[in-house]
């Protein structure tokens, strides 16, 4: 029997705290945000959603943020994490669908940075119409990690061949 779909909501202000401790769990090496950095992304008014269990605590949660009108929008993956007892689960692809629907009402390019070497979240980006588009080397602090820059043109941009956006 499969794990059911997590349930993707705002993320409440009650599971900052939470954030914060996966991030000491998920990125020890890479300058974990804190309790504020999330609230000030809240306060910020960017988006942030987080994927709940059936108990409805926090697994996973992933933030976006917006710059711009159409047809030059531009929105930024600012992160993305789940809960390395639900990872492999669909997880960080219902979060993901979830900021890419944001960025899609806005018709906004999509960015975002991941670690060269993060290969399940490379293939999740590719999957969703992600390319790497450049190479930030020592981007991830301290541990300097080298990150791919990753776009995914705007919903119903044409691509380079003239089609529809995937």
């Amino acid at each position: 029997m499969s794990a059911p779909e997590p349930f993707v909501a705002k993320l409440r202000r009650r599971d900052l705290r939470r954030c914060a401790e996966l991030e000491q769990v998920l990125f020890p090496g890479d300058d974990p945000w804190s309790l504020e950095a999330f609230a000030a992304e809240l306060d910020r008014g960017h988006h942030y959603l987080g994927a709940y269990d059936a108990a409805e605590e926090l697994i996973g949660y992933a933030g976006l943020s917006l710059l711009g009108r159409p047809p030059e929008a531009e929105a930024e993956v600012h992160t993305m994490a789940v809960d390395p007892a639900h990872q492999g689960r669909g997880v960080g692809r219902a979060l993901l669908r979830g900021l890419l629907a944001r960025a899609d009402e806005h018709r906004a390019t999509t960015f975002l940075e991941v670690r060269t070497d993060n290969e399940p979240a490379l293939a999740l980006y590719r999957a969703h119409g992600f390319e790497v588009v450049g190479l930030r080397k020592r981007y991830y602090q301290p541990s300097g990690a080298d990150a791919h820059t990753m776009r995914r043109p705007a919903a119903g941009s044409p691509t380079p061949e003239g089609g529809g956006a995937r």
